[in-house]
């Protein structure tokens, strides 16, 4: 299997874009990704937007995004709060926000994966293409009730070690959630070692996604 690259010295600092619609989206979509990334290029300058946090919430989106990203050169981590569930109607606001993110000129942004089936998810996506047109997006995936896991195409090799990492931080940050069903150690895992034998990862686990356009050469 042919393996590429962020097309960048590893001496560069690479702008990246997170965007998740609630607290901790990023993270089980991302985190590992995001871990390794800042490993191969601890200059980054990372933009982190959750779109929606309330209470408690706020402080764990916050407090998790920064243990995430104390590899990085550069921090910018917004948690704004936006009406979970309403997202689609409350678009023409945060297309607003969207274009205000247009400054930032990422060179790589991750998003939401565009057939997930929470709307506020799906109302991300659309937004990112639809402000992102030149620019390397790639679409995580949050495995829930709904059952929408697909077959991504883009994987990102983890190791053990950032697999523990990542999980770790989930609970030890998002303290709201240890009491639901699906936000266990064995879940994230589980996704982990799946898309790691689908991509014959060396160290047994991956993170997946979606790559819509990616450019070559």
């Amino acid at each position: 299997m042919l393996h590429l690259s962020l097309a960048i010295g590893p001496a560069a600092a690479p702008r990246i874009l997170c965007l998740g619609a609630h607290s901790d989206d990023i993270e089980i979509g991302c985190g590992g990704t995001m871990l390794k990334l800042l490993r191969q290029y601890p200059g980054a300058h990372v933009h982190w937007v959750v779109f929606s946090a309330f209470g408690a919430r706020i402080d764990e989106a916050r407090a998790s995004a920064a243990m995430f990203l104390r590899g990085a050169g550069q921090t910018q981590i917004a948690v704004e709060q936006f009406r979970d569930g309403y997202f689609p109607f409350e678009g023409g606001a945060i297309k607003d926000y969207f274009e205000r993110l247009k400054a930032f000129q990422p060179d790589l942004v991750f998003t939401h994966y565009r057939d997930d089936r929470h709307q506020d998810h799906r109302l991300v996506s659309d937004l990112t293409w639809n402000t992102f047109r030149d620019h390397l997006v790639l679409e995580y995936e949050i495995p829930k009730f709904d059952g929408d896991l697909g077959s991504p195409n883009v994987f990102v090799h983890l190791d053990d070690e950032l697999c523990r990492q990542k999980v770790a931080i989930l609970h030890e940050c998002f303290v709201t959630q240890r009491d639901k069903p699906w936000f266990t150690e064995e879940t994230f895992r589980a996704l982990l070692r799946l898309r790691g034998i689908e991509s014959r990862a060396p160290g047994a686990y991956a993170e997946a996604f979606y790559g819509r356009k990616v450019v070559i050469g």
